[in-house]
């Protein structure tokens, strides 16, 4: 099985990559998904979602913490999608899988197109970058499945520098006070087209009777809303002026 959370479409296309490597069924991580699952004795839990700060998305540690998996003896994997690097992630990931006395065995990460826009000096990838990583991508998701296939015991991923800094000290405070859905708002260039609401994975985004959006507090805050406007309409303050958009081309759709 694998659970998997994606805003603008990476960990979205890796978990559809791995599901056919490896003939797994996929759960998305959103709104409406079961807090129950029967799974098979023994059967691999794989676990993909982006890094949000050098950690993982509040979104996937409440699931962890609360889903319940019927089974013995499973097996838990994660597969990360980051810009760059990870931190110390993979290790607040396995501190969590053991919390609820369950078996972490691989880590991995994939990088994968930037997505990131609401601080100063951040912005997606130039369209050759992305395009270099999505081409690198493929290659490594064959070392993945491999690993996986193996219930390799490894942490194949990458710390870059200062990891405790940033896992230990940058990620409480992103969560603490750079996660707020309050800024999101429409420009006058909106054409009512209703993406932004249909992409997001908590169903904040609403559509009122004047067919423009608006945003309620229980946000992901994955930026899915604001990178698939055709328009260029949903802003987040002034975090967003001559910033740019990106969402994966040719995105996958599993459920």
């Amino acid at each position: 099985m694998i659970f998997w959370h994606s805003g603008t479409g990476n960990s979205a296309s890796v978990a559809a990559r791995l599901a056919s490597l490896l003939s797994e069924r996929t759960c998305r991580i959103d709104k409406d998904v079961s807090s129950c699952f029967d799974l098979q004795d023994g059967e691999r839990v794989i676990w993909v979602f982006p890094i949000y700060s050098w950690g993982i998305p509040p979104t996937v540690l409440s699931f962890i913490r609360s889903v319940t998996l019927a089974g013995e003896g499973l097996r838990h994997f994660m597969v990360c999608t980051c810009g760059d690097d990870v931190g110390l992630s993979h290790s607040q990931w396995r501190k969590e899988i053991r919390r609820r006395g369950w078996l972490p065995v691989g880590t991995w990460s994939v990088q994968m197109p930037n997505n990131y826009v609401l601080l100063p000096g951040f912005d997606v990838d130039a369209v050759s970058v992305a395009e270099r990583k999505l081409e690198q991508s493929e290659e490594r998701l064959q070392t993945v499945a491999r690993g996986i296939r193996h219930a390799a015991r490894v942490d194949d991923v990458v710390r870059g520098s200062f990891p405790w800094l940033k896992s230990h000290v940058l990620y409480p405070l992103f969560v603490r006070f750079l996660m707020s859905p309050r800024p999101f708002a429409h420009t006058d260039e909106c054409v009512h087209c209703g993406k932004c609401a249909a992409v997001c994975p908590r169903r904040n985004v609403r559509i009122g009777q004047d067919c423009c959006p608006s945003w309620g507090s229980d946000c992901a805050m994955c930026l899915a809303c604001y990178h698939v406007c055709p328009k260029h309409a949903v802003r987040y303050g002034q975090r967003t002026v001559r910033k740019h958009q990106y969402f994966l081309p040719q995105r996958q759709s599993i459920r």
